[in-house]
């Protein structure tokens, strides 16, 4: 496996790419990323959809091609260490990453919601959020509050958590300012430290440096 190389194909934006983005960065492969024109190139892709991740193998063959942004990341975490072989493990992971999904399928709904559901769906999402706040940040108390969901090394949920807190509070300032506030308030002392060390870790160092920091958000 350490001789394939990737490309990832996604719009130029974090959106439903970043926890890719960390992994293959964390995973030390070769990689590069691509930006269709859309809708043009919508007929071209396996379901229609991006994310795409088209894996290839030494003599430039292409070997993989995948689709759907939560499948892309469980095969790179298996793949390359980063959610454990025990599948009993794997899914205390894999719980707490498909909440992230939950919470920003909510937060979407609610954006677009008519008048009269706004209330609502704005009062669901805010439950989602504080529910995945709070379970969360015992996990990592759990684990002695030492930055990492499980052990005291870099794992695909410390990954997926960091991108989930980051668009929710620096992508999506532009399209709600409330929402990015909240999310920001809402923010243990856990939650602080998790994403400390997520953005020191050496593995992720040069997908980190590519923008802002959430830290340096955190502490505007």
């Amino acid at each position: 496996m350490s001789t394939s190389s990737f490309t990832l194909r996604y719009f130029n934006a974090a959106g439903l790419s970043e926890t890719i983005r960390l992994l293959l960065t964390a995973s030390k492969v070769e990689w590069t990323e691509e930006h269709p024109e859309w809708p043009q190139e919508k007929p071209n892709q396996p379901f229609g959809r991006l994310p795409v991740l088209i894996q290839k193998s030494a003599d430039s063959e292409t070997d993989l091609v995948l689709s759907e942004s939560v499948t892309i990341e469980r095969y790179l975490a298996r793949t390359y260490g980063f959610l454990p072989a025990d599948p009993r493990k794997a899914a205390l992971q894999e719980q707490i990453r498909d909440r992230f999904t939950d919470v920003i399928l909510a937060f979407f709904i609610q954006r677009s919601a008519s008048d009269e559901k706004k209330e609502e769906l704005v009062t669901k999402f805010e439950e989602l959020l504080s529910k995945q706040v709070e379970v969360s940040s015992q996990v990592l108390r759990d684990n002695d509050s030492n930055g990492h969901f499980f052990g005291d090394k870099l794992t695909y949920v410390d990954i997926a958590a960091y991108a989930f807190f980051k668009y929710l509070i620096v992508s999506s300032k532009d399209l709600s300012e409330t929402v990015s506030g909240l999310v920001k308030s809402s923010l243990t002392p856990e939650l602080h430290k998790l994403i400390a060390v997520v953005e020191a870790d050496p593995l992720l160092e040069a997908q980190v440096a590519k923008s802002d920091t959430l830290a340096s958000e955190l502490s505007a």
